[in-house]
């Protein structure tokens, strides 16, 4: 008996073992298909960026020289895509023109780059003027890769500018042709102003500013794919509306009302239509899409409690919504014209979708394990849609909801509670390089724009 309960024991070990191992494997296999859809996965350019030099002894070069050379190193850091060599690797030297560049000197050990990007910037006559060159320091013959010149007013605003122009022309040159996003804006809800309000910032959290003023609750921003109109759930008089501010005119304008409440627009990334959610028809909100002037509404779903909708924005022929029909809110897709529904998540409770500008991947907010007494918190996760294999991207660190990708699909920024109250942090696609974008008030439901 001892020894056929050993035997068992045994069988029952490798058993687990081996679905322990397969579970890795999966584990493994989900995450590098992901990562292949994340254009993350390929070797990192191991890049040197020596600060650029003063071309000139006007007073504000040195300054403005200052936030240039900050804001430049944060957007190649920022990007993902780069292997940043440490400052003090750098050679003596430092080249401000190509004549002055010793590619041996950067492309050998210690710093062993195998690209290099400098240049020079001066004031003259208020105007700023930077000239910047990228260089393949491997292959000392080689042309360079990249030369530009900006000239613009002296101010930091603008030195922060061009510094995000340059690296953005690095990003694209060395990052298989994707546009960079250190000129995309990341609109929230801050409680800053003694309102929830709709607020603006840089992508990398500079520059935070108010939009809206509208004195009582402003919620789910979602800028329109042209940057030039902010869709958003405004509570009125009566009722939750649609409401719609122009960017352009700097107030709201005109969009129809809808009997009932109305909430979490979304954009087509065409900027034809828009959907939401609205419980004008049972008094259980559902899905409806309409034209981007709020004309020709129609229903797309019948469920108990459909909100939260999502273009697909590659294709805008999916959406993808959270739904209570079953009893805890899950993820659905559908056609977008409601045919075709496929119900996404089928434990815990997931909410918050958004899809990766490729329509490959869903993030959304899950707590996985739910219910009265259990362990476990919400975090973000990514869901590859063609296999509905599933990778973590946040862990332990409170309360994770909201997430939204931004442009170029290697950066996906979220609310969490992790330091107490509500803020807004960016996290790499691949879930390094987490960073905290606010501070002030509480801070929540961040949009990236489309570009």
């Amino acid at each position: 008996m001892v020894k056929e309960k050993r035997i068992g024991t045994g069988k029952s070990s490798l058993l687990l073992l081996g679905v322990m191992l397969l579970g890795s494997f999966l584990s493994a296999a989900a995450q590098d298909r992901i990562k292949i859809e994340l254009n993350m996965g390929q070797e990192r350019p191991r890049i040197a960026v020596p600060d650029f030099k003063g071309a000139n002894g006007d007073p504000q070069t040195a300054p403005l020289n200052t936030v240039f050379n900050q804001v430049l190193w944060n957007d190649l850091d920022n990007a993902g895509i780069f292997d940043l060599v440490a400052k003090s690797f750098y050679p003596s030297q430092t080249p401000g023109q190509p004549a002055e560049l010793q590619a041996k000197a950067w492309g050998d050990p210690p710093p062993n780059a195998g690209v290099i990007t400098f240049g020079n910037l001066g004031v003259n006559n208020g105007k700023v003027d930077v000239q910047g060159w990228l260089y393949d320091v491997k292959n000392p013959g080689a042309p360079q890769i990249l030369g530009k010149q900006y000239k613009e007013d002296a101010t930091p605003d603008m030195a922060r500018t061009i510094a995000h122009r340059f690296a953005d022309e690095i990003i694209a040159r060395l990052g298989s042709g994707i546009a960079g996003i250190a000129e995309s804006q990341i609109y929230f809800v801050s409680t800053r102003s003694g309102n929830k309000e709709i607020w603006s910032m840089d992508y990398d959290g500079a520059n935070q500013k108010q939009i809206t003023k509208l004195g009582s609750i402003a919620l789910s921003p979602r800028i329109s794919p042209d940057g030039s109109r902010l869709a958003f759930s405004g509570l009125a008089k009566d009722s939750w509306q649609i409401m719609m501010y122009s960017l352009e005119l700097g107030r709201t304008v005109a969009f129809p009302r809808n009997a009932g409440d109305n909430f979490s627009p979304a954009w087509a990334s065409d900027g034809t239509k828009i959907a939401f959610a609205s419980t004008v028809h049972s008094g259980l909100s559902e899905i409806f899409v309409a034209d981007a002037n709020g004309a020709g509404a129609r229903r797309l779903s019948t469920g108990k409690g459909d909100v939260s909708p999502v273009f697909n924005p590659k294709t805008n022929g999916q959406i993808a919504w959270v739904s209570g029909r079953t009893g805890l809110p899950q993820i659905y897709v559908m056609d977008a014209d409601g045919s075709n529904v496929q119900k996404m998540t089928d434990q815990g409770y997931a909410v918050s979708p958004a899809w990766s500008p490729n329509g490959l991947l869903l993030a959304f907010a899950w707590v996985r394990n739910y219910g009265p007494g259990v362990l476990g918190g919400s975090d973000i996760y990514l869901m590859d849609i063609a296999s509905r294999q599933i990778i973590q991207l946040t862990h332990d660190g409170g309360r994770n909801d909201f997430p939204s990708w931004s442009p170029d699909g290697r950066h996906i920024v979220f609310q969490s509670n992790r330091t107490g109250n509500e803020q807004i942090w960016s996290v790499l696609a691949d879930g390094t390089h987490l960073q905290q974008l606010t501070r002030q008030g509480r801070n929540s439901q961040p949009n990236w724009s489309f570009k």
